[in-house]
């Protein structure tokens, strides 16, 4: 199967082929033509696994046609973290570039005068963190009676920062009439699935993977250790395995700044 086969403009099937792409990830075959006609979608399926420019194409499309009033979106993007918002700003930009759709993005560490401008000249794709868009809403900079297109992009992250009472805040302030609305989880966790089953209509569920499943390419490992002999255990494995290029996660600034001293006093 191809982008060709999904039912995508002559416009956008040109701006993939720029970006190299020919085949459709598993998720995108699945999810576009149901995006494309119209559907509510709840799309279960991992991270890294194309699912961003499975709503990003088809909605590029479905926009192209009509024209955004000020302050007034005409579709919403909602995600958990500044960094994913970015990301799907950036697949806008390099699909969109053959149509002439607007785009604002609403997230923390940019000025709200900045961001006022830009919804103030009407927008066609609002992609926003939860606390940054209700705080505009708050403002009365802007409003969502105009969304045609909703949705909320890894809702499991959501569950897990606390923000399902604010994703529920915001469904709510979208009329519910003529709306689409787009869910995609890894997971789907009892408060996603309630969330999913008040706001979706007769929903279409596309999956590509068990839920909270690895990868099979990913070997998975759990080493019992007492606090104190991390580190050793650490460099036990790193040596034993002979290992080339790694990632060590730690939970604070601080514990990254002593395993750093720590690996290099080691060599």
């Amino acid at each position: 199967m191809t982008f060709a086969d999904l039912g995508l403009s002559d416009d956008l099937l040109k701006a993939i082929s720029d970006q190299g792409y020919d085949e459709p990830t598993p998720i995108q075959a699945k999810a576009i033509p149901h995006v494309l006609g119209g559907a509510d979608v709840m799309g279960i399926a991992q991270t890294g696994t194309g699912k961003t420019a499975g709503f990003t194409l088809p909605m590029i499309d479905r926009l192209s046609n009509g024209r955004a009033k000020a302050r007034m979106p005409r579709s919403l993007i909602i995600c958990p973290t500044r960094e994913l918002a970015t990301q799907v700003a950036e697949n806008f930009k390099l699909y969109g570039k053959y149509k002439k759709l607007t785009m604002a993005l609403l997230i923390g560490g940019v000025a709200f005068g900045d961001q006022d401008r830009l919804i103030d000249r009407g927008v066609d794709v609002l992609i926003a963190t939860p606390g940054r868009l209700l705080d505009h809403v708050e403002r009365g900079k802007l409003v969502l009676l105009g969304v045609q297109i909703l949705v909320v992009d890894e809702a499991d992250r959501m569950l897990d920062m606390g923000f399902i009472p604010d994703v529920e805040r915001i469904c709510a302030l979208v009329p519910a009439a003529g709306r689409q609305m787009l869910f995609f989880s890894a997971t789907m966790a009892p408060e996603i699935k309630r969330l999913a089953d008040k706001f979706l209509r007769d929903p279409v569920k596309v999956e590509v993977a068990r839920q909270a499943t690895t990868a099979d390419t990913v070997a998975q490992h759990l080493v019992q250790v007492p606090p104190r002999q991390k580190r050793k255990a650490l460099r036990h494995l790193l040596d034993q395995e002979e290992v080339n290029t790694s990632i060590i996660f730690c939970n604070r600034k601080r514990d990254v700044a002593d395993m750093f001293s720590a690996l290099s006093r080691n060599g």
